[in-house]
Parts: C-alpha cells; structure tokens; sequence
C-alpha cells in the first residue's frame, strides 16, 4: 500500500496540513500510521465530512 504524508494530503485535498494531522489524532481518517512524528495516510483515503458545518438536508432545514 502507498502512504502520504500529511503535506502531500493536504495539497490533494486543499486544506492544511495541520488540519490533517489533527484529523489523524482524531482517528477521523481511517487506516493512518504514526511513525515517529509523522503521520502515513493511506493513498486511498477518503476525506472525513467536516464536523463544523451542519449538513441541511439532514436536520430538514428550509432556507
């Protein structure tokens, strides 16, 4: 299996790399690796949803 980094994630996914490391500690990205200090992600995985925004179509929420 072929892993990234955080940095190589973070430019795939266009967020920071801090942001995915944090996602890491959260264990929100399944199949990630801690090796020292750095986190391996596996090249296949899926971006989490963000727990930030409230999805509408969920909570049947009219704008």
């Amino acid at each position: 299996m072929h892993y990234l980094t955080t940095t190589e994630l973070a430019d795939k996914w266009s967020i920071s790399p801090r942001r995915i490391a944090v996602l890491c500690g959260q264990k929100r990205i399944y199949g990630v690796i801690k090796k020292g200090k750095t986190w391996l992600i596996p090249n296949n995985a899926s971006k989490p949803d963000d727990a930030r925004r409230r999805n509408e179509e969920k909570f049947n929420v009219e704008r």
